[in-house]
């Protein structure tokens, strides 16, 4: 793990370990993009003040990654996060591939992928388990996520 940019998804990810959402954000551009099953299309501060809501918000919270790997333009990194999901007290082990690419030593683009159902089922429990592989069901939670973020945002101000 030589290149500087893998040394970044590293100090991406050491910070996550820490709950430092500060750390975490110096590590993308001002215009980054995120993604994943839940917050589709994340730009710019929005990106940073996910992450300070989610490491604010977590509980039990532990986190695993490795395979981290990258080049000049692109990278990639496995991680776990593992904690209890506050609105229902379930106890989530969600597996992430993560995608990256960068410009001047920066994230400037990054992807996660998990399994919805997976994690639905996990967090949510029977329901999740019988109703989360369901666009409608997928929707709801990415609704409810997208209004928790802008409810952080508002209390922020």
């Amino acid at each position: 793990m030589n290149h500087s940019n893998a040394q970044l998804i590293q100090r991406f990810y050491e910070a996550f370990q820490q709950l430092d959402a500060e750390t975490m954000a110096s590590c993308y551009a001002t215009d980054v993009r995120f993604s994943d099953p839940v917050f589709t299309d994340l730009r710019g501060d929005n990106v940073a003040d996910m992450w300070r809501m989610l490491t604010r918000r977590a509980k039990d919270f532990s986190l695993t990654f490795d395979n981290i790997q990258a080049d000049e333009q692109q990278g990639s990194a496995q991680w776990v996060a593992t904690y209890v999901f506050t609105q229902t007290g379930n106890r989530v082990v969600n597996r992430i591939d993560a995608r990256f690419n960068f410009a001047d030593g920066k994230i400037i683009e990054h992807h996660d992928q998990f399994d919805m159902w997976r994690w639905a089922a996990q967090a949510l429990g029977l329901k999740g388990r019988l109703l989360g592989w369901a666009p409608p069901v997928q929707n709801a939670i990415r609704g409810q996520a997208a209004k928790g973020l802008a409810q952080f945002q508002a209390a922020r101000v």
